[in-house]
């Protein structure tokens, strides 16, 4: 995902170092190259041979080291950089950063890069607060820094309170949507649908299906990684949805149906990954909700057709990609749910196929337009993300 890409990450004198460690083993496992540059204090709290192990590069500290190749190293870096992070940053070189001092390798470095900067403060909680510093902090925003706001818990000394710095998941996270992909969706507002909706019958019982959320949630990180403005609405998932996407969490058909139906009237591309229960319990009260109703005869009624309905009030220019799950034809299967839902495109999946369909990371799809079928081999479901937006965009 971060071929070709180069990461430069600052590390400043804080406990929290060691969480950068496995920031720079994450990020190479992503196939980013990665190289780091610390203060004479982060020595104290990580050995620069840990970074150098790790990333294959010579850790950085004394801007008049000598032993490497001649270049005026700083500049040389800088140059390549594609982000620079610095986690955990301190205080002190918060606000030399923000002052425009460079007295050592890492804010001279910062200062000659032109790409873009994420600062992760990292601190005890009276400092985090103190107005110098976050006058410090604001300023480096208004220069277009981004700054990952610390997370709440016990900080080092024992004490509760901010400051303390975002575990790697989330850091890598920032870097990923920086400089993964190509903003070619900016501007575009997608919608995207997740998971099973469950309709309870009883206190104990509901009805819902298989879907574990994974492949909406790959469309929406996918959709937000390219610079679109995503909205999922998602309902019964195993796993959290992605980092900085806009959620609508639901539970019944109905509750899907009048989410997905109001935020389509702003959307520009709409893909409905969820499975919905095809039928609710029909007229069944509160009050027998909570009653045991083992006796209790359910009649059933059909819930909503969200894709129809979408199909039906597609505005100009809209966008609209359903998911079809088929055991048999599935080709001919899915071409009649294109025609008679409206789509624009449908991604179909046969279930008897290992690896497709719910639950696994991975999946078998087939994207078939009115004049069009293709064949996608077996790929993760984030793959899969990549390339079925890659067909809307024309690409």
């Amino acid at each position: 995902m971060l071929t070709e890409k180069t990461v430069v990450l600052g590390v400043t004198g804080s406990i929290a170092a060691y969480k950068t460690v496995n920031l720079a083993r994450m990020l190479m496992k992503l196939g980013a190259q990665v190289h780091v540059l610390m203060t004479r204090n982060a020595v104290n709290f990580i050995n620069p041979i840990t970074f150098e192990t790790l990333t294959q590069h010579k850790c950085l500290i004394d801007t008049f080291d000598r032993s490497f190749e001649y270049s005026v190293e700083h500049v040389a870096l800088a140059k390549k950089a594609d982000l620079v992070m610095i986690a955990p940053a301190s205080a002190n070189v918060i606000g030399k950063i923000a002052n425009g001092i460079a007295d050592d390798m890492l804010t001279t470095t910062v200062m000659a890069c032109p790409c873009k900067k994420i600062i992760a403060p990292a601190m005890n909680h009276n400092m985090f607060h103190n107005p110098i510093v976050q006058d410090n902090i604001k300023k480096l925003s208004d220069y277009g820094y981004e700054i990952v706001k610390p997370s709440r818990g016990m900080l080092a000394n024992g004490d509760i309170g901010d400051g303390r710095m975002p575990d790697e998941e989330l850091l890598l996270e920032y870097i990923i949507k920086e400089i993964a992909y190509e903003k070619d969706m900016r501007g575009k507002k997608v919608l995207v649908t997740a998971g099973a909706t469950v309709e309870p019958i009883d206190p104990v019982r509901y009805i819902t299906n298989h879907s574990s959320g994974k492949m909406g949630f790959a469309l929406a990180r996918n959709a937000f990684l390219r610079g679109a403005d995503v909205t999922l609405v998602m309902g019964s998932c195993e796993n959290e949805p992605p980092f900085f996407v806009n959620t609508v969490r639901i539970s019944s058909a109905k509750e899907m149906f009048d989410a997905v139906t109001e935020i389509a009237k702003n959307a520009d591309i709409i893909v409905k990954a969820a499975a919905v229960a095809d039928y609710r319990p029909k007229n069944i009260s509160n009050e027998k909700l909570k009653k045991n109703s083992e006796s209790m005869t359910i009649e059933l009624e059909k819930t909503d057709d969200i894709l129809k309905a979408l199909g039906d009030n597609k505005k100009k220019g809209q966008f609209i990609c359903g998911f079809s799950m088929e055991t048999e034809n599935l080709i001919e299967n899915s071409r009649k749910k294109l025609i008679n839902k409206n789509a624009d495109m449908i991604a179909a999946n046969n279930l008897k196929q290992d690896g497709a369909g719910f639950g696994t990371d991975t999946n078998i799809i087939t994207l078939i337009t009115r004049d069009k079928e293709i064949q996608l081999e077996k790929m993760s479901k984030d793959k899969a993300a990549e390339k079925i937006f890659d067909f809307i965009l024309g690409r």
